[in-house]
């Protein structure tokens, strides 16, 4: 069974400087309406800064032999599933094709400068996310559907603050050691590789990336190349 990931090269970069220019344009339009930007959460809503992450993904599922009415990436209601702990979650990406679920991929983004303060909040978001979906999935709620594509995809950007090591204060029990002296940048990427290694997720990919347009990523486990193969291969067999 051969994939196609041809989008992935032709369009991430793209993706990137859209994640970047939306940011930098919304950040501009608040600035002359005299807004103040309390924790970027404004630009990331007005500028819809993962579009082209969103489309591109998109496209790799259509190449892979799903058409494009099957793929949803807009409209509340329609982004809508059933949850087990929930009645209802909004995915980012549903691909439903002849009444099956076939993925749900969330995606997330942190720029600084404070990236302490949503670290544990986007942990237990990401945690109960998966638990939510795979339990609602054990329970029938998708009908006959085989098991979904559950995919997580976190850009952060890269820079002295994300980069550099966090302390941080355990004073009954040690903590894990790979913790230690990492770097939320590095706190990313053991989630990501972790909520793969654990079977919450299919794939989690950990992007990198500089207000330079540069990126990169920490892992080949949490690579985007990986997770968009991974995603291809799904689809692939699920839409046969």
């Amino acid at each position: 069974m051969s994939i196609n990931i041809d989008a992935f090269e032709k369009m991430f970069p793209n993706a990137i400087n859209h994640f970047w220019e939306a940011r930098e344009k919304a950040a501009e339009t608040q600035k002359a309406r005299g807004i103040s930007d309390q924790g970027n959460r404004s630009r990331v809503t007005a500028g819809k800064n993962l579009d082209g992450f969103t489309t591109m993904i998109r496209q790799i599922i259509i190449d892979n032999g799903i058409s494009d009415a099957e793929v949803i990436t807009n409209g509340r209601v329609k982004l809508t599933i059933p949850g087990y702990y929930r009645p209802t979650k909004n995915w980012d990406l549903l691909v439903v094709s002849r009444n099956k679920l076939l993925a749900a991929i969330e995606f997330k983004s942190q720029v600084g400068p404070s990236f302490g303060n949503n670290f544990n909040n986007r942990v237990e978001e990401a945690l109960g996310n998966a638990t939510d979906l795979n339990t609602a999935y054990r329970e029938n709620a998708f009908g006959d559907s085989t098991k979904p594509f559950v995919g997580y995809f976190f850009i952060l950007e890269q820079c002295e603050k994300s980069m550099k090591p966090v302390r941080f204060q355990s004073p009954h029990f040690p903590a894990i050691p790979e913790f230690k002296k990492a770097s939320y940048a590095k706190r990313y990427e053991i989630l990501c590789r972790k909520l793969v290694q654990e079977q919450l997720y299919d794939a989690a990919t950990l992007v990198l990336t500089e207000r330079s347009r540069t990126w990169n990523n920490l892992s080949e486990l949490t690579s985007a190349k990986r997770f968009v193969a991974t995603l291809a291969g799904k689809i692939s067999s699920l839409s046969l």
